[in-house]
């Protein structure tokens, strides 16, 4: 009796197992059958589809891209202008204003003493307004900024001082040479040219982006420097190149008889007896000037870096926090204007031209076609120089662009490089008619305007990071922005207040906050860093650091290498064709580095994308090793989904994989480690129980 009550409870054991054994195998097959298969696609095809995507793969027809952009940005337009209604692309107009503003004055000098007038600093704010305006109202990518650049001064040095060593009129040769560069840009438009940029990879943005925010730095502290020059100090310590000895006064006297050695009395001692300080060495010195000027930059910089980061301390609302760091730089600008107007000193101003109207009295606002000594021919062979323009031209925009939407800045409203480029050939048709410097895309400038329309969520909880949201894709601050660079001449009587040691400290902040962010600064800091304290980058988790350590080297190599090409004056035209030598280079690094060591040193996805990538497929791997799902040891049942849509639920108080709980139900050891088992586990804590049928054996 006894033996058979106890086959009776082996046989009702067994069958249990069965039962639930076969349950889970018919759940496992209905859950194959019903959830979609991952789809591997190849990398060649994503990437592929990612250049379709942001226009740089042909269309195979002529205008083919610039249809493409237009079709993909004018869904965009209304909300390109509906977007800008925040207190932060007020911050960014005020802030960009100054910094596009001193930059094309500058410019403008320069341009003047290169062309003996011809075009100066009046022609370069009309040209920033009317490029500015024209690019942000029809362009594809208004987040670009357009301004001056070193290349396009030199070719405009070069061809005036060929013009003037062969007879010619310079305005009207110009005239030529860009309308023949905007038939080239018009003709690579219609072949869609800018499909090129897809071989701008990371290697290549970063030695550009990098090099120019250096420039920013060192032009910032070189300038700073100059003001030395017009403003020396005064001290024992510091000697100026002549002589500077006392010379008598008119007659003798008592006091100065006539074999007084009046060559070795300081200056103080001169003026004791009434002596002057005579010879080229003099220098009228300004004591205070100068130090106060260093005073003026070093702080415009400081406050600005304070006050941008016043949004992570803990004081005041989140609100006026964030928008103190967005008029970061307004503010500094303004607290020191104060500052230099309270001291009073006469340090130097920002001089803006007082009258609208041409510098050179020769010209006016339309430039003839051959003018009085240009003979019918000209017309012809400035098609030559034209192609050099044309690739200056061509290169300075897109490297930029590419810089601009690159995928770490969040972009959603697509690119425009078609566009982009052909808008800009009608820009320099119109500059070169009206005989206005031609602007195409500034690199620091426009990564300074991205950075000024950054998005971050608010942080609710105590030391919690803002999350970056993206970047708020508008119109209206570049509108905005150069509408103002050309009413600046109404603006002159505030303007010449601003000390220009304050806005070469904001030039100082722009350089610097350019390079946040970048991977290969990054790389750079890493090199002067004990492995214990280098930060938690991607590429030192998948790359070895002495991999890591040679692919920056290679890379400053280059720096250095385009650093000297820009500083030596006969050379710096050939700057922006330096990018097809980076092309060519990075190319070679594939014989020195593996495919995978590139694609993660040289990818373009953003560290943090990468970060979350790489742990989103750690767990996916570690879900695959537990059959799909982990296991929920604080569920107090395990679900069964039965053929008829009936759920079987049965009572497991401890259930995990090291020590599965047996006491509720008799399974065996392999069966409740098993990855179904466990996922049907997890599954029950979020499944209504439509029946539960009480299980008798």
């Amino acid at each position: 009796m006894f033996a058979s009550k106890d086959y009776k409870l082996k046989m009702g054991s067994y069958l249990a197992k069965m039962f639930i054994l076969l349950s889970l195998l018919e759940l496992y097959e209905a859950r194959k059958k019903t959830e979609p298969q991952e789809v591997k696609v190849d990398e060649e095809e994503e990437e592929e589809k990612e250049r379709e995507e942001s226009g740089l793969k042909r269309s195979g027809r002529l205008f083919g891209g610039l249809i493409n952009d237009v079709k993909r940005k004018l869904p965009w337009y209304v909300s390109d202008f509906t977007d800008a209604l925040a207190l932060q692309s007020v911050a960014s107009i005020f802030f960009l204003y100054f910094a596009c503003l001193t930059p094309i004055i500058t410019f403008g000098g320069l341009l003047g003493d290169a062309t003996e007038e011809r075009i100066a600093a009046i022609e370069s704010l009309l040209s920033g307004a009317i490029c500015g305006i024209i690019y942000g109202l029809f362009s594809g990518q208004p987040l670009t900024v357009l301004g001056s650049t070193g290349p396009v001064l030199v070719f405009e040095t070069i061809l005036f001082d060929f013009c003037r060593d062969n007879d010619l009129e310079y305005l009207p040769l110009r005239l030529w040479i860009g309308l023949w560069t905007t038939l080239i840009l018009i003709i690579l438009v219609a072949f869609d040219a800018s499909a090129l940029v897809c071989y701008i990879t990371r290697f290549t943005e970063e030695n550009f982006a990098t090099l120019i925010s250096f420039i920013f730095i060192y032009k910032s502290v070189e300038k700073v420097l100059d003001i030395g020059h017009y403003y020396p100090l005064s001290s024992p310590l510091i000697s100026y190149p002549g002589q500077c000895l006392c010379s008598p006064p008119n007659g003798t006297s008592i006091e100065t008889p006539e074999d007084f050695q009046w060559f070795q009395l300081n200056r103080t001692a001169c003026e004791i007896y009434n002596g002057t300080m005579d010879g080229p060495g003099c220098i009228t010195t300004y004591p205070d000037i100068y130090l106060f000027s260093i005073i003026l930059y070093a702080c415009t910089f400081s406050v600005a870096v304070f006050l941008k980061e016043f949004k992570f301390t803990p004081f005041f609302p989140s609100k006026i926090r964030s928008t103190i760091s967005d008029f970061a730089v307004v503010i500094a600008i303004l607290l020191m204007t104060v500052a230099d107007a309270w001291v009073g000193l006469n340090t130097p101003k920002l001089q803006v031209p007082a009258k609208f109207q041409p510098t050179w009295h020769g010209r006016g606002w339309l430039i003839p076609f051959f003018g009085e000594k240009n003979p019918w021919w000209t017309a012809l062979v400035t098609v030559l120089p034209a192609l050099l323009a044309t690739i200056l031209i061509f290169m300075d925009q897109q490297i930029t662009a590419v810089i601009i939407n690159r995928h770490e800045n969040k972009l959603k409203k697509g690119c425009g490089y078609h566009l982009d480029l052909f808008v800009l050939a009608i820009l320099i048709a119109i500059c070169s008619i009206l005989g206005l410097p031609w602007f195409v895309a500034a690199t620091v400038l426009a990564m300074t305007h991205v950075n000024s329309l950054r998005m971050e969520s608010e942080c609710s909880a105590p030391g919690e990071k803002p999350q970056f949201l993206g970047v708020r894709e508008q119109r209206v601050t570049q509108i905005v922005i150069f509408a103002l660079v050309g009413l600046s001449v109404l603006f002159t009587s505030v303007l010449q207040h601003i000390p220009m040691p304050v806005l070469y400290g904001v030039f100082l902040y722009m350089g610097v906050s350019s390079l946040k962010g970048s991977q290969f600064f990054d790389r750079i800091l890493i090199m002067f860093m004990p492995q214990k304290y280098q930060p938690d980058y991607v590429f030192l988790r998948s790359v070895p650091t002495r991999r890591v350590h040679i692919f920056t080297v290679i890379q400053l190599t280059c720096l250095a290498i385009l650093w000297l090409i820009k500083s030596y004056k006969p050379t710096s035209i050939s700057f922006p064709l330096m990018l097809v030598v980076m092309i060519g280079v990075r190319k070679l690094l594939d014989f020195a580095f593996t495919q995978r060591e590139l694609k993660i040193l040289d990818d373009v996805i953003p560290e943090s994308a990468k970060r979350s990538k790489e742990e989103e497929e750690e767990e996916k791997k570690l879900e695959e090793m537990h059959g799909g799902l982990m296991p929920n040891a604080s569920s107090g049942n395990v679900a069964i989904t039965l053929a008829n849509g009936n759920i079987l639920k049965v009572p497991v108080e401890k259930f995990n994989n090291d020590e599965p709980d047996q006491s509720a139900i008799n399974i065996s050891e392999q069966l409740a480690q098993s990855g179904i088992w466990q996922s049907i586990d997890q599954q029950a804590q979020n499944t209504p129980t439509i029946v539960e049928p009480k299980v008798t054996v």
